[in-house]
C-alpha cells in the first residue's frame, strides 16, 4: 500500500497534440491544474522549456500565474527553473510577485539544463563548453588535457550554480543587500531538480530535491542512484528552511484499466522522445494507433523501449505495487508524475486513479 502521508503532485509540461495550437496546449495545462486540484493532488509544477517544438511551456512564472488565478488551494511551483538562464534577482522578484497573487502556495524548482539545441543556448546566451567538455577527441577517446579541461569547466559551473542559489535564496529571505520589492508573502520554499553534483550542492547549502530519469533505477539497476541519495543525505547540511533532508521523485506513470491500454498510453511520448534521440526534433504527441503503426528504426526502438522501461504503466494494482516499492526504496516524501499522452481523456482519468492510489478524494 502507498502511504497516504506521502505528497502527490503532477509536472505538466505542456505538451502540445498534433492537430491543437500552442494556446490550446497552455489551456489545457491550466485545466489540468484545476482537474488535479478536485482530485485532492497537493502541488502541480510546470516546467521550462526554450525552442521545442512539442512543448508550449517557456515561460514557468507567467504560466503559474495563469494557473494561480484559476486555482484556490493547491500548491504550484517550477520544476523547474533553469537559473544558468537567469538573472537570480529576477527570478526572485518572478516568485514573489506569484506569492503576492497566491499566498502560501508557491514553490520554486531550480535547475540548470542547457538549451535543447546549439542555436537554442546561443539565443539563451549560454556559452558553450567546447570539443574538451566531456565530448571525445578528433583521435576518438579524451586526451589529458581535454579531461583536465571538461573538468575544470565542470567544476565552474557547479561553483556559479551553488553561488546563483544561494543568492537567490538572499534576495527572497530578506538577506541580500538589495531588498526584494514585492516581499514575497510568506515563505517561498526553494527545491533543486538535482543529479550527480547537483544534489551536493543541494546537500551542502541545505535544500530538498526532486530526483528523476536514470537515478531512479527503473527499468534499469537501482544501485548508483541508490547510492547518490545517500551521499545526499549524508552530506546534509541542515538549514533553517530545510532541517533535514528531503527527496521528492519524479517519472512518468500512467494507469489504464487493462496492462496493455497503459501501455499504449505511454507510446506517443515514448516515441516523441525516440525522434529527439535520432533526429533532433521533439515532434506534438500523436494519436496512439499513429504511434503504433509509425515506421521506426532499430535505434529508434531502442530510444522508445527505454522510456517506456522507465515509466511505471499498468492497471492500478499493478502501478500500487510498483510505486509502493520506489517510493520505500528511495524513501522519498514526494511522488511528482510527469505522465502525458495524446488522449487528454484518458490522460485525466490516470490522474484520478493515481489520486486513490494516495487516499486523495
Amino acid at each position: 500500500m502507498i502511504n497516504a502521508e506521502l505528497r502527490l503532485s503532477l509536472l505538466d509540461r505542456s505538451r502540445i497534440r498534433t492537430g491543437e495550437t500552442e494556446a490550446a496546449a497552455l489551456r489545457g495545462t491550466v485545466e489540468r491544474a484545476q482537474h488535479v486540484e478536485r482530485l485532492g493532488y497537493d502541488r502541480f509544477w510546470v516546467a521550462e522549456h526554450h525552442g521545442v517544438p512539442g512543448i508550449a511551456g517557456a515561460a514557468p512564472a507567467v504560466l503559474l500565474a495563469a494557473v494561480a488565478g484559476a486555482t484556490t488551494s493547491i500548491r504550484l511551483g517550477s520544476a523547474g527553473v533553469m537559473l544558468p538562464h537567469h538573472q537570480p534577482l529576477v527570478v526572485a522578484e518572478q516568485f514573489a510577485t506569484l506569492s503576492a497573487f497566491a499566498p502560501g502556495r508557491v514553490d520554486l524548482g531550480l535547475g540548470r539544463s542547457p538549451g535543447f539545441t546549439a542555436p537554442v543556448r546561443r539565443a539563451l546566451r549560454q556559452n558553450d563548453p567546447g570539443p574538451a567538455a566531456g565530448r571525445e577527441s578528433a583521435a576518438g577517446s579524451d586526451s589529458a588535457g581535454g579531461r583536465d579541461e571538461a573538468a575544470d569547466h565542470a567544476a565552474a559551473a557547479d561553483r556559479a550554480f551553488a553561488a546563483d542559489l544561494a543568492e537567490l535564496r538572499a534576495f527572497l529571505g530578506g538577506t541580500a543587500e538589495v531588498t526584494l520589492h514585492p516581499q514575497p508573502d510568506g515563505p517561498v520554499p526553494l527545491y533543486v531538480l538535482a543529479t550527480g553534483s547537483g544534489l551536493r550542492i543541494a546537500a551542502e547549502l541545505g535544500l530538498p530535491v526532486i530526483v528523476g530519469g536514470p537515478l531512479l533505477g527503473v527499468g534499469s539497476d537501482p544501485e548508483p542512484g541508490l547510492a547518490a541519495l545517500a551521499g545526499y543525505r549524508r552530506g546534509f547540511r541542515p538549514s533553517a528552511e530545510q532541517p533535514e533532508p528531503r527527496v521528492a521523485i519524479s517519472l512518468d506513470v500512467l494507469i489504464a484499466d487493462t496492462a496493455a491500454e497503459a501501455a499504449d498510453l505511454i507510446l506517443p511520448e515514448a516515441r516523441a522522445m525516440a525522434r529527439s534521440r535520432t533526429t533532433g526534433e521533439f515532434p506534438p504527441l500523436e494519436p496512439v494507433a499513429v504511434a503504433r503503426a509509425a515506421a521506426r528504426t532499430p535505434r529508434q526502438q531502442q530510444y522508445l523501449d527505454r522510456t517506456a522501461a522507465a515509466a511505471i504503466t499498468g492497471t492500478a494494482a499493478q502501478v500500487e505495487r510498483r510505486l509502493a516499492e520506489l517510493l520505500d526504496r528511495t524513501g522519498a516524501a514526494e511522488l511528482v508524475t510527469a505522465g502525458s499522452t495524446f488522449d487528454r481523456a484518458a490522460l485525466a482519468a490516470s490522474d484520478a486513479s493515481l489520486a486513490a492510489l494516495f487516499g486523495r478524494p
